[in-house]
């Protein structure tokens, strides 16, 4: 059973109502129908970010996260961390009030820095252990490139790795481009030598997000998921 119902989407946030129902299929289809998560969006504000800000890119998937939340979570509102050189905010987008919301937050936040996974990934780590929360989190973590600190990005992904907290990163930009080179490598960081369990995945969404269909980018953020959930629930990370 969904987090949300369909009358309330209907009522709350009908634009959403597609990305609401290719979710629900994308979870029935990983075997995910009836879990519940905490959901979070981390989007990258740094500097070579402005061309994905301005043609509506990471409003696109803050509405189609936004649409996987409603199945998961049952409070209508996703937490949002925009990272750069630190955390330049730390917000939330909710069914109520989605339309515009990302260019909203951003026209108050100044200039865009540059990349710093770690302080993103520190953020959303405080956040949910300040909220004492039962689920586990999905975090889904947008970026257009490699981190300034490649090393402090991998410690906090090995540590987090003890906590009920999946990672699932997309890239946005250039599938050829060579600044993914470190989330292929930290996606595929080796299990129990750095880490207890296996907490993340990557996936590229190319130079065009928004071209890449609603059930395509559902399959490509869940498909980790579950191998997560079954390895976290039998190393007692999630219940």
């Amino acid at each position: 059973m969904s987090a949300i119902s369909l009358n309330k989407m209907q009522e709350t946030a009908p634009a959403l109502v597609d990305l609401y129902k290719a979710a629900g299929v994308s979870l029935d289809k990983h075997g995910l129908r009836g879990q519940r998560a905490a959901v979070y969006l981390v989007v990258d504000h740094s500097g070579s970010m402005r061309p994905y800000y301005r043609d509506g890119s990471v409003q696109a998937l803050a509405d189609r996260v936004l649409g996987l939340s409603a199945q998961l979570d049952d409070d209508g509102n996703v937490p949002v961390v925009f990272f750069s050189t630190g955390v330049d905010a730390v917000t939330e987008i909710g069914l109520a009030d989605h339309h515009g919301r990302i260019d909203r937050v951003v026209a108050g936040l100044g200039h865009m820095g540059r990349t710093n996974y770690h302080l993103a990934m520190d953020a959303v780590i405080d956040h949910y252990l300040a909220c004492d929360a039962e689920d586990p989190a999905f975090v889904v973590f947008q970026t257009d490139g490699g981190p300034t600190s490649r090393i402090a990005a991998e410690r906090y992904m090995c540590k987090a790795a003890r906590l009920p907290l999946f990672w699932q990163f997309i890239g946005f930009g250039d599938p050829g481009s060579r600044q993914f080179d470190f989330l292929r490598r930290l996606d595929e960081l080796a299990v129990p030598g750095k880490r207890v369990v296996d907490n993340a995945g990557f996936f590229h969404a190319g130079s065009d997000p928004r071209a890449v269909s609603d059930g395509e980018l559902y399959d490509r953020l869940l498909g980790e998921f579950p191998s997560w959930l079954v390895a976290a629930r039998a190393h007692g990370i999630v219940r």
